[in-house]
C-alpha cells in the first residue's frame, strides 16, 4: 500500500488480516514501499524505496532484519523498486537508479551484482522489476530499453526479448514481471 507507507495482508478471499508499517526511518517503518515478495519460508521482504533498503518481516509483520543504505557500493541502493525471492531463498533486488540487480542471501548478505547503464546485453536503463523462476532463472524488466532480459542465478546473460512498440511482443516502458510455476512469464506493459 505504497502511498499509505504500509503492507496489508489478506486471506485468499480478500478478507483483511493485518497491516504493518508507517512513514518513517525506524525498523519496520516504511517510506514508499514499492514491492513485496514472500519467500518459501513465509518471510516477507519489502522494498523500502525512499529509505534505500530492504526490510524483512515474518508472516505476521514482525520486523526481522533490514539491509541497505543510499549509495552505489555492494549492498547499497539508490531507489530500489522491486524484490524477488528464489526457491532457494536467494533475494534479488532491482536497484533501479543504480541500473543493476543485486543478489543477497535470505539474511541480507551481499552475494553478487550485475548490470550498468546502457543498451547492450546485460545492461539496463532503469530496471523497475525482477522475478525469480523455479529453475533459478532471473528475469529483469529493462524499462527504458523496452525489453525483458533473462539471466542465470549468478547474473550470466541468457537472452532477451522485446522492442519498443504496441504490437505483440513489444513494450512501452514495461514495469512489472512475474513467473508462473510452469515457466510462463507475465509482463505489466505500461
Amino acid at each position: 500500500d505504497t502511498r499509505n507507507n504500509r503492507i496489508q495482508k489478506f486471506d485468499a478471499d480478500g478478507v483483511f488480516v493485518s497491516q504493518w508499517g508507517m512513514r518513517s526511518l525506524g525498523d519496520g517503518e516504511l517510506s514508499l514501499p514499492l514491492d513485496v515478495a514472500v519467500a518459501p519460508d513465509d518471510s516477507v521482504y519489502v522494498v523500502d524505496t525512499n529509505n534505500h533498503r530492504i526490510q524483512k518481516f515474518d508472516a505476521d509483520g514482525v520486523f526481522d532484519n533490514k539491509w541497505g543504505t543510499i549509495g552505489n557500493g555492494d549492498g547499497e541502493f539508490f531507489n530500489p523498486w522491486s524484490v524477488a525471492v528464489a526457491p532457494d531463498g536467494s533475494v534479488y533486488v532491482a536497484d533501479t537508479r543504480n541500473n543493476r540487480i543485486q543478489k543477497f542471501t535470505s539474511e541480507g548478505v551481499f552475494v553478487t551484482k550485475w548490470g550498468a547503464w546502457g543498451a547492450g546485453d546485460g545492461f539496463f536503463m532503469f530496471p523497475p522489476g525482477v522475478a525469480a523462476a523455479s529453475d533459478g532463472s532471473v528475469y529483469v524488466v529493462d524499462s527504458s530499453n523496452h525489453r525483458i532480459q533473462k539471466f542465470t542465478s549468478e547474473g550470466v546473460f541468457d537472452g532477451k526479448w522485446g522492442t519498443e512498440g504496441t504490437g505483440d511482443g513489444q513494450f512501452r516502458s514495461p514495469r512489472g514481471i512475474a513467473v508462473a510455476p510452469d515457466g510462463s512469464v507475465y509482463v505489466a506493459d505500461e
